[in-house]
């Protein structure tokens, strides 16, 4: 494959080179010399792997001699600040004390990863804080060859000791579902010399994602842990020193957050950061709602804005800045795959164990009404999982996709073979469409749901069906009252419940919630991530909102984690996107596809944005001139 491989010479020298290290730091004692020689012959005989970049499948887009990714402006300049807002609060900087306070926007962008990956292509990797990678074809294991050059934000070098620090930090404090998945995957690890990394994989565990994982690694300083103390799993507003363009400057608690640029970035000059980085500060305001925030925004408080309501989006955006000209309004191509998003069950409560109660209570939302009338037409009905042309089910399973859920018949509704894949119900134009009434309070009874005289719904037993939706929005009553009002048509005892953003998080992610509007955010390219949000050995994670759990959707994710081509896993996937649209653990919804954006008429970005990202924060720049023409005519504060 293109750009994988060295020539045959190439390839013998590293090997020999590699094997003269673990040499060299071997035991004195012969029985080790004795064992150093018989890995190092073995390992003469194994083609070793070395390159700047890593895809699991496919061609690598830019090759080791790369001068700028191809949407980037490389002459864009630097300066200037962009400022953003959030809603809600924060009380820490440590974006790894999940269940310890509220960690603030971007907060994990401190520090860099091993590799990163760009805007134009799907899970390709390319060296940021390494120079190469070396791996056998097995990937059973992986070396890391570190740049010599990267220091931190204090200027002391970054070294082998502060990526092995940072494992052992990861495997001991991170949230327990990334500990268990880190400690599964590496079975040994070690620093072979300053600037070199060695990571040893797990034999049992998946090929799929070994190296992309080990390569999304962030590296943390040593020795400012080991000065102050600090705990990942510990609420902080200290920061440690990264590696990274942007260092946290100033932070206000709860009310503002200020990233600086720094001057002094080691990897400036890198070609994968060329035209990248270009705002001396990233300011980010924060608001008790989005109401307030969009205030702010319109007298100037912060400058760039990306639009998420549609009443806002349709009406509201004839305000005196854009009439003067100074906001720029753009509708921007969005091609990344849209987060799963609806009307989430907790599938814990048992009152949602019977999926004609789930589906029931799915009927009577309405999105063409909603989107008619609440939403401006904006937006598109959300059908699958990976809402995209690669890896959505579509129609009746044929090809590799019914091969494979022919092998799991027995543990499959029959539907999943005779229907189309499950997509959400039509609606009519009226708030309820009366058919889908009916149909729901058909599947009510007969999951033994029947009205009472009340025009509740009651069991056997003569209890209530009652429901709590938990929501922290306010600008989301006007989508989902109407849903709430049709709830109750239904019989639904329904009660819709708008707590703060703290009580939310809290209740959220101890799982003490009935329904709430989540979402699951998935991959065109899966891996061991998607175990961890669909598999039942992490049900109550947060990654996995619902506790959603089935043995062959388990049995599918151990093999979408060792797929060994791009085919096999698509096909797995889309399985599996019919298998669970058929479960309705959630209420889909909607998707855009489009990113709305409004600024002030003082950013620039390049003209081909790729397909999947916006980079507003990245790759846009400043416009110093158009600037100073806005403060001079009064549009900023």
């Amino acid at each position: 494959m293109q750009n994988r491989h060295q020539s045959q010479a190439a390839v013998k020298a590293r090997t020999e080179n590699t094997a003269l290290r673990w040499w060299v730091g071997g035991s004195a004692m012969l029985v080790g010399m004795t064992l150093l020689a018989s890995q190092a012959f073995a390992d003469s005989h194994v083609e070793i792997i070395e390159s700047h970049a890593f895809n699991e499948y496919g061609e690598i887009k830019y090759g080791p001699d790369f001068t700028h990714l191809d949407y980037v402006n490389p002459d864009a300049p630097k300066g200037g600040e962009i400022s953003i807002s959030t809603s809600g609060t924060f009380d820490s900087m440590n974006p790894w004390a999940t269940l310890e306070g509220t960690p603030g926007a971007l907060s994990s962008a401190v520090w860099e990863r091993m590799m990163t990956a760009t805007s134009d292509e799907v899970g390709t990797s390319y060296c940021l804080l390494c120079e190469t990678i070396e791996y056998p074809e097995d990937q059973s294991w992986v070396i890391f060859n570190l740049r010599k050059n990267v220091t931190f934000s204090d200027g002391t070098p970054m070294t082998s000791a502060d990526m092995i620090y940072t494992h052992e930090l990861m495997r001991e404090q991170s949230t327990p579902s990334f500990r268990q998945g880190l400690v599964s995957l590496v079975s040994e690890y070690e620093a072979l010399d300053d600037y070199t990394v060695k990571f040893t994989f797990a034999e049992d565990a998946p090929t799929r994602g070994r190296i992309g994982q080990m390569g999304a690694a962030l590296v943390m300083q040593k020795a400012w842990f080991e000065e102050t103390g600090a705990r990942l799993d510990e609420s902080s507003l200290e920061v440690s020193p990264g590696t990274a363009p942007y260092t946290a400057g100033s932070v206000d608690v709860g009310r503002q957050i200020i990233y600086e640029r720094n001057p002094d970035y080691w990897g400036n000059d890198l070609p994968i950061n060329q035209g990248r980085n270009n705002f001396d500060s990233i300011r980010i305001e924060y608001f008790a709602d989005t109401a307030a925030a969009f205030e702010a925004f319109k007298a100037g408080e912060f400058t760039f804005r990306r639009e998420n309501s549609s009443i806002n989006w349709a009406t509201a955006y004839d305000f005196p800045a854009i009439d003067n000209g100074w906001v720029t309004r753009k509708e921007l191509a969005d091609g990344t795959l849209p987060a799963a998003t609806g009307f989430v069950f907790n599938l814990r409560d048992p009152k949602f164990e019977d999926k004609r109660v789930r589906e029931a209570i799915g009927l009577v939302y309405n999105f063409t009404w909603t989107n008619d009338n609440l939403q401006y037409g904006l937006f598109q009905q959300r059908e699958s999982f990976w809402e995209n042309d690669r890896l959505k089910a579509v129609g009746l399973p044929e090809g590799r996709e019914l091969e494979i859920l022919e092998e799991y018949r027995d543990q499959l509704p029959p539907e999943i073979f005779t229907e189309d894949a499950k997509v959400p119900h039509t609606s009519g134009e009226r708030p309820l469409d009366r058919a889908n009434l009916r149909r729901a309070l058909g599947l009510m009874e007969e999951a033994g749901w029947t009205t009472g005289d009340d025009g509740l719904l009651r069991n056997a037993d003569g209890d209530t069906l009652d429901v709590e939706f938990l929501e922290t929005r306010q600008s989301f009553d006007r989508i989902i009252n109407p849903y709430i009002e049709n709830l109750k048509r239904l019989g639904v005892n329904v009660t819709y419940n708008r707590v703060d953003p703290s009580q939310y998080q809290a209740r959220t992610q101890s799982n003490d919630f009935e329904m709430i509007f989540g979402f699951y955010v998935n991959g065109l390219q899966e891996g061991r991530g998607f175990s961890q949000r669909y598999g039942c050995e992490d049900k109550d994670d947060v990654f996995n909102p619902a506790g959603y759990c089935s043995e062959v959707i388990d049995a599918i994710g151990e093999r979408i984690a060792k797929a060994d081509d791009a085919a096999e896993m698509n096909a797995l996937i889309t399985a599996a996107d019919r298998i669970m649209r058929n479960e309705y653990f959630m209420v889909p919804v909607w998707y855009l596809g489009k990113n709305w954006t409004a600024y002030f008429d003082m950013y620039e970005h390049p003209e081909n944005l790729p397909e999947f990202g916006l980079g507003h924060l990245d790759y846009w720049w400043f416009n110093q001139e158009k600037y100073e023409a806005l403060k001079a005519a009064g549009a900023l504060r």
